[in-house]
C-alpha cells in the first residue's frame, strides 16, 4: 500500500455529522444541504468527510457522488457500507470519482451483536470483515484509504477484536476503528484498549476511535484514546448523533489545542476560526437547537454573570477564559448593514462571519438585507447569519404562497385564509384554528389534500428571535410528516420561516416543510435521509 500515514504530530478529523449525524431522529438533511454541509466543513479543513451511507437510498447515494465529485484540497470523502454483498460495491460506485476516496467497512464483533443481530458466529463475521476490506483496497487502489470498524468493539471480547483487526489490516485495511457504540466505555478502559490496538498494528494502519455519549462520557473517551495514540478521532459537528450523540468535533479539536502539554506535538488543521460557522449551520439546517451551556459553541460558552468573574475577564479575559471568543469565529461588532450600506460591504461583513458569499447568491442577500434596514432599527450580525442561512436551506418550489390574511380575537377562534400555487394551479382555503397560525396551517392543509392525497402533519413548532428588541425578526422551525406516512420509520422534516411578522415567518416555515416532503414523494435523490433506513444500528 502507498496510502500515507498521518503525518507525525497531527491528529486526523474524521467528520461523520452528514453520515452519523443525521441518523439523529428528525435530522434529515436534503441532498443540496448536505453539500452546502460539506462545503463548510472543507473550510474547517476537517480531514475526512464522511459523507454518508450510500446503500441506504438513492437520496443518500447521489447526495455522497455530488460531494465527491464536488470536495477537493486533499480533503477525502468517505462512504460507509456494511460488509454484505451490495453495500462495498455501491459506495465505491459513489466515492470512485473522489479526489481522495475512503471507503469505510463495518461489521459487529461483539457476542451479543452476532447472536442476537447477525446470526453469525465469530469465524464468520471474521470472513466478511476480511473479505470486504480486500475487496475495497482491490477496486479502489493502493493508495485509497480502507478504513474497518468493528462495530461495539467496547463490548468485544478483547482477544478476538484483536484477531479481526490483525486480519484486516493483513488483508488491506490502512485504518482500523475501535467504536464504541453505545457509550459504554469509560475513559481509563477505552484509552487501555486503543493501546492494545496500537500496539497490535504499529505502523502498519491508523487507529481511530468512534464515541458514543450515553454516559456523557465521547469526548473524555475520545481524548484518552488520542493520548493512548490513536491519531484519528471520528466526530460530528455540535456533537449530533443518535440516541445522546458522538464526540463533539468542536471540543475535541479545542481540548487537544487548549491543552498542548498534555497533548504534547499533537494537533489538528482544523481552522477553529470557521467551528461557529459550522456549528450554526448544522444547528439551523438540522433543526437541532444548541443548549445554551454547550461547550464551545452555546450561548452561555463566553457569557459571565457573577461580578467576580465580570471583574476578572474585564482586567484579563484569561482569568475565566480558556480560549478567546475569535478563536472560533465569534470575532466582530455587532452593528453590521443600514439602508446605505453596499454589496462590497456586505460581501466583506458576511466573510468576517464565515460565509464567502458571491454572485446571485449575494444580490439576494443584499436585497433582503436591505428590506431588513427598512424594517427594523438595527441590522446585526445575527440577522445576517439568519439570511443566510435561509437562503441556503432552500427547496425547489411545487407549492408557493401567492397570500394570506387571518382573523383572531380575545376568546374565540382564529380564521385564516391562504391562496397557494400548487404545481402552477392557484388554489385557496379558508379554515378556523385556536390561534392564527392553527388557522392557516389548516387553511394550508385544505388546499394541498385534495392534490396531494396527504396533508402535513405538524410535529414541532418552534420559535425564538434572532435578535434583542421589539423589532426583532423571529425565526421559526417547524417540523411535519406526510398524513399518509406514520410509524417509526416515516419521514420528518424541517422547514424554517424568517420574518419581523411572526405570522409570516410560521407560514413560510410550513411551505418549506411540504415542499421538502413532495420532493421526497416525486423525486428521491432529492432527498438524503436516514428515517426510512432498514440497516441495522451503524457503528
Amino acid at each position: 500500500m502507498t496510502v500515507p500515514a498521518v503525518p507525525a504530530g497531527s491528529v486526523r478529523i474524521f467528520d461523520t455529522t452528514l453520515r452519523d449525524g443525521e441518523q439523529a431522529p428528525g435530522a434529515g438533511l436534503t441532498a443540496a444541504e448536505k453539500l452546502e454541509v460539506a462545503r463548510q466543513l472543507a473550510r474547517l479543513k476537517v480531514d475526512v468527510i464522511e459523507a454518508g451511507f450510500p446503500a441506504a437510498s438513492p437520496g443518500d447515494f447521489e447526495a455522497v457522488r455530488r460531494i465527491a465529485q464536488e470536495t477537493k484540497g486533499g480533503i477525502a470523502v468517505a462512504a460507509l457500507a456494511r460488509c454484505r454483498d451490495g453495500d462495498p460495491q455501491r459506495a465505491v460506485e459513489a466515492i470512485s470519482i473522489a479526489e481522495r476516496p475512503h471507503l469505510h467497512v463495518f461489521i459487529a464483533t461483539s457476542d451479543i451483536h452476532l447472536k442476537h443481530k447477525l446470526r453469525l458466529s465469530r469465524d464468520e463475521a471474521l470472513a466478511e470483515a476480511v473479505r470486504w476490506v480486500a475487496y475495497g483496497r482491490k477496486a479502489l487502489g493502493p493508495d485509497a484509504e480502507i478504513e474497518f470498524s468493528a462495530e461495539d468493539a467496547s463490548r468485544t471480547d478483547t482477544d478476538f477484536l484483536l484477531q479481526v483487526y490483525g486480519a484486516v489490516v493483513e488483508a488491506g485495511a490502512s485504518t482500523v476503528n475501535i467504536p464504541d457504540t453505545v457509550g459504554y466505555a469509560i475513559p481509563a478502559e477505552f484509552g487501555k484498549l486503543t493501546k492494545r490496538v496500537v500496539d497490535l498494528v504499529g505502523s502498519d494502519a491508523t487507529v481511530s476511535v468512534h464515541c458514543h455519549n450515553d454516559l456523557g462520557l465521547a469526548t473524555a473517551n475520545t481524548l484518552a484514546a488520542v493520548q493512548a495514540g490513536a491519531r484519528q478521532v471520528e466526530v460530528t459537528v455540535n456533537g449530533l448523533g443518535e440516541r445522546a450523540g458522538n464526540a463533539s468535533l468542536e471540543e475535541v479539536v479545542m481540548a487537544l489545542r487548549t491543552r498542548p502539554t498534555q497533548f504534547p506535538k499533537l494537533g489538528s488543521a482544523v481552522q477553529t476560526e470557521q467551528i461557529s460557522a459550522a456549528s450554526r449551520l448544522v444547528s439551523y439546517l438540522t433543526g437541532f437547537t444548541i443548549q445554551p451551556n454547550k461547550a464551545i459553541v452555546g450561548g452561555n460558552a463566553f457569557a459571565h454573570e457573577s461580578g467576580i468573574h465580570q471583574d476578572g475577564v474585564i482586567k484579563n479575559p484569561l482569568t475565566y477564559e480558556i480560549m478567546t471568543p475569535q478563536s472560533i469565529g465569534l470575532a466582530g461588532s455587532q452593528l453590521t448593514i443600514g439602508k446605505l450600506s453596499g454589496r462590497r460591504g456586505l460581501q466583506g461583513k458576511l466573510r468576517e462571519l464565515g460565509h464567502d458569499v458571491e454572485g446571485e447568491a449575494l444580490d439576494a442577500i443584499y436585497r433582503q438585507a436591505i428590506a431588513l434596514a427598512d424594517a427594523k432599527k438595527e441590522v446585526t450580525d445575527l440577522d445576517l447569519l439568519a439570511l443566510v442561512e435561509q437562503r441556503v436551506s432552500e427547496v425547489p418550489a411545487s407549492v408557493e404562497l401567492v397570500g394570506w390574511s387571518v382573523t383572531s380575537s380575545h376568546g374565540g377562534n382564529a380564521t385564516g385564509s391562504v391562496t397557494l400555487t400548487v404545481r402552477g394551479e392557484d388554489r385557496s382555503a379558508e379554515a378556523t384554528g385556536n390561534g392564527p397560525v392553527d388557522a392557516l396551517y389548516s387553511a394550508v392543509d385544505q388546499a394541498l389534500q385534495p392534490v396531494f392525497g396527504w396533508r402535513p402533519v405538524l410535529t414541532e413548532w418552534e420559535i425564538k428571535a434572532v435578535s434583542a428588541g421589539e423589532d426583532a425578526q423571529g425565526q421559526v422551525l417547524v417540523r411535519c410528516r406526510r398524513s399518509s406516512d406514520e410509524g417509526p420509520g416515516a419521514l420528518v422534516v424541517s422547514g424554517h420561516g424568517l420574518s419581523t411578522n411572526i405570522i409570516e415567518a410560521s407560514i413560510e416555515g410550513y411551505l418549506v416543510a411540504v415542499n421538502k416532503l413532495h420532493g421526497a414523494e416525486i423525486n428521491g435523490v432529492d432527498v438524503a435521509f436516514v428515517g426510512r433506513r432498514t440497516a441495522e444500528d451503524l457503528p
